[in-house]
């Protein structure tokens, strides 16, 4: 398969294109720089462009591009970040595909578990309805940025991610604080935490790119999603370090200011599409992924 790539030198991104290029299939990268080799094609995604001779006659187009949600305290200015970093960039591919003479046969976009606001123990499948919060606002704005594409017989895919857990992204953060014996649950614990190993959310990627079957919303997380307690419990066993420390949540608000508020909500989120169409995941238990990472 021919592919175009936004986002492919992101924590996700770059794993994924080693998957792709080690499968064989040709990627075109798209970069906001000046193109340094002839596999990277410039765009302008804050501009909302994107010449449609670039995805004419591909067969897939994949956007993972955005900036990290945790990345700054959510300013009023940051969350335009959030929120322009991701709308921009999946509309801008959407209107070249809609102008493209031979639209590309499937579009993934990245989206995350978000979209579901604070389950609290209540099971989330795709099916189930949008979640309130600045989170679930944005993943709304996101996916119906990509479904603009569907028009064009594109078969859209929407990404919904939870925390992937790899050498990156969270465990950065976690990895050294766990390692000191300083890590602990956050707030009451109680909150859903739908993780999902780096390699098997690129073979979920994958998985979803070659199978025509799927469509929509795909829950991109681990098939046992775990509490932060429990994770906080397994993780210090893994590091084979005492986690006997606690951030009360007001704490945490104090802190990170309104992302608290994904630090202390969580989804129940489950990967019933994955699993109905016969998805394998390689790392299907908590402790086996962490130990992966490890």
């Amino acid at each position: 398969m021919n592919i175009v790539l936004a986002g492919a030198s992101g924590f996700i991104g770059s794993a994924l294109r080693e998957r792709l290029v080690a499968a064989g299939h040709p990627v075109t990268v798209l970069v906001r720089r000046p193109p340094s080799s002839s596999s990277e094609r410039g765009w302008h995604p804050e501009r909302g462009q994107l010449d449609p001779g670039l995805v004419d006659g591909v067969d897939a187009v994949i956007c993972l591009s955005g900036a990290g949600v945790g990345d700054h305290r959510w300013t009023a200015e940051y969350k335009r970040t959030l929120v322009d970093s991701r709308v921009n960039s999946v509309s801008a591919i959407a209107d070249a595909i809609s102008k493209a003479a031979r639209p590309p046969g499937v579009f993934l976009c990245a989206s995350a578990v978000g979209y579901y606001g604070d389950t609290g123990e209540r099971i989330a499948t795709e099916s189930s309805p949008a979640g309130k919060g600045f989170l679930a606002e944005l993943c709304r704005k996101w996916e119906a940025a990509a479904d603009a594409a569907s028009p064009s017989g594109t078969r859209v895919v929407n990404l919904r991610t939870g925390l992937v857990l790899g050498n990156g992204g969270l465990m950065t953060r976690l990895r050294p604080l766990f390692k000191l014996g300083l890590g602990g649950r956050l707030g009451s614990g109680r909150q859903y935490m739908p993780w999902i190993s780096l390699a098997d959310e690129a073979d979920a990627i994958m998985f979803c790119l070659t199978n025509d079957a799927v469509t929509g919303p795909v829950n991109l997380t681990g098939p046992q999603p775990v509490t932060n307690a429990e994770f906080t419990r397994t993780l210090a066993r893994v590091a084979n370090r005492p986690a006997v420390l606690a951030a009360p949540a007001f704490a945490v608000r104090l802190a990170l200011g309104e992302f608290a508020s994904d630090v202390l909500e969580g989804q129940r989120a489950i990967p019933q599409k994955l699993t109905e169409h016969g998805f394998s995941f390689a790392d299907p238990t908590l402790e086996g992924a962490l130990r992966s990472v490890l």
